[in-house]
């Protein structure tokens, strides 16, 4: 228990330490664009922005799955690397369609991944809003 508990943590950093630097990656795109996205017309400008950012968002959700993915497929939870994917990716998203289930002994970390994929998501969306509301602001300040 303690170890799946250790791996699964560690697990979760990753995925911190993964997608912390993307957002700011995205932050620093979206600063030197600002000047542009600022000048009219704004409704393309904010389509654009916001479409970028929920790429971004989707490649940093794909990257903490597939991290994931690898740690269930190393540990060898499943028989294949496919599984190992979609086990992810269903317990990530929180979907849980039961039909692929984790070995006994590791069970703890879906519920780990669970987790892990709630607060990404929670967090993802809260930049999405961000960026969002930063784009409008200098929208209107350019006005």
């Amino acid at each position: 228990m303690v170890q799946q508990l250790v791996i699964g943590s560690l697990l979760i950093v990753v995925t911190a330490l993964v997608t912390a630097p993307g957002w700011w990656a995205l932050e620093a795109v979206l600063g030197k664009l600002r000047p542009r996205i600022a000048r009219r017309p704004h409704g393309p400008k904010l389509t654009l922005t916001l479409a970028l950012a929920m790429l971004w968002s989707l490649a940093m959700v794909t990257v903490a799955v597939w991290i994931w993915a690898f740690a269930f497929w190393w540990l060898g939870t499943f028989e294949t690397f496919e599984a190992s994917v979609y086990f992810a990716l269903v317990v990530f998203t929180t979907l849980g369609f039961g039909d692929v289930l984790m070995v006994p002994e590791w069970r703890l970390l879906g519920g780990l991944a669970a987790a892990n994929g709630l607060l990404l998501f929670g967090l993802l969306t809260a930049m999405l809003v961000e960026t969002l509301s930063t784009t409008r602001v200098h929208q209107r300040e350019g006005d």
